[in-house]
């Protein structure tokens, strides 16, 4: 018999693709006097990825027989496409600290990698949480292991337990890679409290978000509460002052990074809302309906509420949290979102932290090199069409 071969080889063939969605707007970072190649960085945090995956795949499957199916969709899951956000938001941070090689050590690499690590942990959870059936395209973790027991007498049970059970073994991996990268004792002083905080914020922002969802209101705060918890602090300030700190930042350098960092993420989140309606499933990964249909308290449903007339409101409020909500009634929410302007206000929003990011990234004096790529990242986010 033909041994399957290893999940997390894909990792070295799809790690351009892993990144287009957010790079290409952005190939200017990798050439000219100055400039970060990140196309180089990247795949050198894929290749740590790949490594330590692989040998904890192969190792499980040795040591504890009978998780092989676990083992190969966490493998997959890990290896699929993705924008590696959070590993490049690490190394950018090292770089705004000082940092100077044309790729770091070894060390930011296995912090940053095991960022993405703990980044699937959050998505194979949060998708139990939701009831997604998809993911970067695929079929989601839970929906991929209830296929593995179709004869099941509760198999969709079953494969939500089991993505439950595959998350917490990924975070512990996660923590393995933290915990076993070498550094110094201030090293690890600066690095953890960063590294405990970030992942206190994203379970508040992760509560906010399922508390709220199916109750939709026009409270815009709110919904700009649980941006900033949920992606702001986790995708672009946690990970940037991670890496700063691995290079030594003061508690000035982390603030300065702080006050680009949110609105840079806020401004993610708020176009994730808008392609989550919006959005283009080929490119995004991910149906249309899913957001409309989990009653997401999003910036743009806030606005529309705030927006509409009342029979508007009444369409929204019957409809949107609807799990029987079809692609016809989903076409009228849209047409209504457009109609009431909720979905230029929110553009107008992501337009107003773009300008607040790059403002606050001119004055902050950071190295060249992170500068630029900064600048361009951020230039990237406000572009996205995935």
């Amino acid at each position: 018999m033909t041994r399957r071969q290893s999940p997390v080889t894909a990792v070295r063939d799809d790690a351009s693709s892993s990144r287009s969605a957010l790079l290409r707007p952005a190939r200017s970072v990798g050439s000219g006097a100055g400039r970060l190649d990140l196309d180089r960085i990247v795949r050198s945090i894929e290749e740590v990825l790949t490594v330590f995956v692989a040998d904890k795949v192969s190792g499980s499957r040795a040591e504890e027989p009978g998780l092989e199916a676990v083992l190969d969709a966490v493998g997959d899951f890990i290896s699929a496409p993705g924008k590696r956000i959070r590993p490049l938001m690490c190394v950018l941070g090292w770089y705004a600290a000082g940092g100077t090689s044309p790729v770091p050590p070894v060390s930011v690499l296995r912090v940053a990698a095991c960022l993405e690590i703990f980044h699937a942990f959050a998505l194979m959870h949060d998708d139990v949480m939701d009831g997604s059936d998809q993911r970067r395209g695929r079929p989601s973790l839970h929906r991929t292991l209830a296929a593995h027991h179709p004869s099941h007498p509760r198999a969709d049970r079953l494969g939500v337990n089991a993505a439950i059970l595959a998350g917490d073994l990924v975070l512990v991996w996660s923590d393995e890679l933290l915990t076993s990268t070498p550094m110094t004792p201030e090293q690890i002083k600066a690095v953890l409290p960063v590294v405990y905080r970030m992942r206190r914020e994203i379970v508040t922002g992760q509560y906010l978000d399922l508390v709220t969802t199916g109750r939709p209101t026009d409270s815009l705060s709110t919904a700009l509460r649980i941006a900033r918890y949920k992606t702001a602090q986790y995708t672009v300030e946690g990970p940037l002052q991670i890496g700063a700190a691995l290079a030594g930042a003061d508690q000035s350098l982390l603030h300065v990074l702080s006050t680009i960092a949110l609105p840079l993420g806020e401004a993610f989140q708020l176009r994730d809302d808008l392609l989550g309606t919006f959005g283009d499933p080929r490119r995004t990964g991910k149906p249309t309906l899913d957001d409309l249909r989990e009653g997401k308290h999003t910036a743009l449903l806030a606005c529309a509420l705030r927006r509409a007339d009342r029979a508007g409101q009444k369409l929204l409020l019957r409809t949107v949290g609807a799990a029987d909500l079809d692609a016809h009634t989903a076409s009228r929410i849209q047409g209504l979102l457009e109609e009431c302007g909720a979905r230029q206000a929110v553009e107008d929003l992501i337009q107003e932290r773009h300008h607040q990011a790059l403002e606050r990234l001119n004055h902050a004096h950071l190295p060249a090199t992170a500068a630029f790529a900064l600048r361009d990242l951020i230039q990237a986010v406000h572009n996205r069409t995935a």
